[in-house]
């Protein structure tokens, strides 16, 4: 475990300002052309892939968001201008049901759900068969990215990856944002969830009572009414133990860049990894402040800097 350059900006002094500024107050970015490709899936459903660069020549970086993200999440577009601007190809995916349109099937993504991940670059790799792909996954995103690199050890076909602000202890987390000002983040979170969820179901059957899919208060009680059903899960407690991305760690095999915050609001100090619990290819980075997926710096506000979007590369690029 290392400590951090990441100094935060003055301006934002605490975890909830760190993690909601830039969500509000980040300015679009309008230099980067977008090409949408549609993957078909296996099981007959789909997922929206944004490429940056789709047709140029040099390694691909695979972005993964956090949970209700989408390529209009904060962090999206800024990484990939960061990835372009070293010269790679940038590839956003969404997670089923997150592009915009509902996904086909009644189930869609979860913490744990590694399959969809894997499918999207096995498919790059039968295409480009020599292709160097790194991946980047935020909150949500990180906790399936590093359970796929433990689940595939050795057979990982990445050169490197990075998480960030990881809920490595899924019951940890759910329990923290039912906390304090993190309410907050938990009502957003579910209300964005119901909407979507509550629209697919108007276009297909639904396999759970939309009635109480309406009524769902929290995390936890989205996991026990949607996800655990639909998914194939005993209990909200065995989706959260079986899917916490904490117990793969030591079975990583390429060099994966973790960033954490002490002070994130999403979830306890306790849930970050100590040291014996590593990989040797993991460097683990854990500063004081940033908040949940903020790690901003910079001396005044109009000129913010976006700490992530110079260190993800730069740990990228020694391995790309």
């Amino acid at each position: 475990m290392s400590g951090s350059q990441f100094k935060p900006a003055w301006w934002l002094p605490n975890s909830h300002m760190q993690t909601i500024w830039p969500a509000i107050c980040r300015a679009d970015i309008k230099n980067l052309s977008l090409e949408r490709e549609r993957l078909e899936l296996p099981d007959g459903d789909f997922i929206d892939l944004d490429w940056c660069g789709r047709n140029q020549s040099g390694p691909i970086v695979l972005v993964l968001h956090g949970f209700e993200g989408s390529i209009e999440s904060h962090y999206a577009k800024g990484m990939l201008l960061a990835v372009k601007q070293q010269g790679w190809r940038g590839l956003f995916m969404h997670f089923r049901g997150c592009s915009g349109e509902p996904n086909r099937l009644a189930r869609g993504y979860h913490s744990g759900e590694t399959g969809d991940v894997d499918f999207v670059v096995r498919s790059i790799l039968d295409r480009e068969r020599h292709a160097q792909i790194a991946a980047i996954g935020y909150s949500l995103g990180g906790n399936v990215l590093l359970k796929w690199l433990g689940e595939t050890g050795n057979e990982n076909p990445l050169k490197a990856a990075s998480a960030i602000s990881v809920p490595f202890e899924l019951h940890k987390a759910a329990d923290r944002i039912t906390q304090g000002f993190s309410r907050f983040y938990e009502w957003y979170l579910v209300k964005c969830a119901k909407n979507r969820l509550l629209q697919k179901f108007k276009k297909i059957s639904s396999p759970i009572d939309l009635a109480a899919l309406s009524e769902i208060d929290g995390i936890r009680d989205l996991d026990g009414k949607y996800t655990v059903p639909v998914h194939g899960f005993a209990s909200v407690d065995q989706y959260y133990s079986s899917s916490s991305s904490r117990q793969y760690l030591q079975s990583i095999k390429i060099p994966t860049l973790l960033v954490h915050s002490k002070d994130d609001p999403f979830m306890t100090e306790d849930v970050i990894p100590n040291e014996s619990e590593l990989s040797p290819h993991i460097m683990l980075e854990v500063t004081d402040a940033g908040g949940h997926v903020g790690f901003v710096s910079g001396s005044v506000p109009w000129r913010p800097q976006y700490w992530l979007e110079e260190r993800v590369p730069e740990f990228l690029k020694l391995h790309l």
